[in-house]
Formats: C-alpha cells, structure tokens, sequence
C-alpha cells in the first residue's frame, strides 16, 4: 500500500515537472492583448512566448518543446485558420486554441473539425481562458506521452531480424510454435530459440505483450502508407 502511494506520488510530482516545461505559445499581431494574455497565463505559472505573427511564430518557435498555441485569427499575412493548416502540414500536433472578435459559427465547427482544440470568441474570459490553456497542455501532454511510447515500439521492432518479426506474426495470429515452424518451414527448436530473442530485444514476456506491439506496428505502418 505505501509502495503504491509513493508510486502514485512520483507519478503525480513528473506530471507537474513536465506541465512546468511546457510553453503557451501566444500569436496575435495586437501588442495590447498579446501583452494581456501573456500576463494572465504567466499568472497561473505557465511558461510563455509571444509572437506578434504567424510568420513569426513558424519562423522561431521550436514544436518539441511541449505546450500549446494560443491564436487569434484574423491576423496579416497568415491568419489563425492559415497557421492551423500549416501546422498540420507540417506534422505538427501540438493543440491550438483559436480566438476570434467575430462570431462566425461556420468558421468555428470548421476549425474544430479540422483538429483546434477549441474555438473562443472575444472578449475571452480570464477563467475560461485559463481552463481551456490547462486542458490543451494536459491533452498536448497525453500524445506526447503516446508517441514516445509508439516511438520506442518502433525502435525495439527495428531490432528484430527478418526471421524474428515472421514469428512475432505467427505469434500474434495466436499460431502455436509448431504451427509456425511449419509455416515457416523450420524447426520448433528454431522457432523457440527466436521467439525467446524476439522477447528480449522488446523487452516483454508473453504472447499478449506481442500482440499489443504489433498491433502498434501495423497501425503506424498503415499511416504512413496513407501518408
């Protein structure tokens, strides 16, 4: 039981660590109200920069750094909407918050649908402003955590020999090692002495544990063929 409270605690304290990294990234081209955002934001103890631009903020702003884009969307030269595409373009996923003086419902079902976290019309209240920014850093949080699980998935199965991922395949079809040794045309001996590399290199233990992985593989390789 102490074990388990230590664990959710240690879980609790990296979780605050790595919000305390994270970066609310403020792009609108009126110095007042970048300058009022900022203000409020740094208040709560978020970290925070400001970009007078969506030029500006493509140009400089580093998307590894963890956070979330807080933008108004009638801007010169790009608009929130533009740098929402852009983003997406550009394979970056980090959520974006867009803000607009005009209440354009269209406009607003659009860019959700498109992947803004949320849509907000001015004046925006400080509280609602403030839980929107909390819920987009801890969503930004979550998929960074998921793509650095998937990442290293990834890297662990690089590791496998040809022959090592065919009776991972075998494995995770729920074949017995007899089944596959057939199917592969070698000996269960063999297959064993495979099947136990293949659970070292990833780092796991079970038939299930193999499946999960897979799964993960196969989905990823589907993207990128779809990419």
């Amino acid at each position: 039981m102490a074990d388990e409270m230590s664990r959710r605690a240690n879980a609790a304290s990296d979780e605050k660590q790595e919000l305390a990294a994270a970066v609310v990234r403020v792009v609108d081209d009126d110095d007042k109200v970048r300058r009022s955002w900022q203000f409020v934001l740094e208040g709560e103890g978020w970290q925070v920069q400001a970009y007078e631009s969506a030029v500006r903020f493509l140009e400089e702003d580093d998307p590894s750094v963890p956070g979330c884009v807080v933008c108004d969307v009638r801007m010169p030269m790009m608009s929130g909407i533009e740098l929402q595409a852009e983003m997406k373009r550009r394979g970056n996923a980090m959520p974006i918050v867009l803000i607009s003086a005009h209440a354009d419902l269209v406009m607003a079902v659009k860019a959700v649908k498109d992947g803004a976290f949320d849509f907000l019309l001015k004046p925006v209240e400080t509280e609602h402003l403030i839980q929107t920014v909390s819920e987009a850093l801890m969503l930004d949080q979550t998929h960074r955590a998921e793509q650095a699980q998937i990442d290293k998935v990834l890297r662990s199965w690089d590791l496998l020999s040809a022959r090592e991922k065919e009776v991972a395949r075998g494995v995770a079809d729920g074949k017995l090692n007899k089944q596959i040794a057939y199917d592969l045309n070698i000996s269960e001996k063999t297959v064993i002495a495979h099947r136990s590399s293949l659970c070292r290199k990833l780092g796991i233990r079970s038939a299930a544990d193999i499946t999960r992985m897979l799964l993960i593989v196969e989905q990823q390789e589907k993207n990128a063929r779809a990419a």
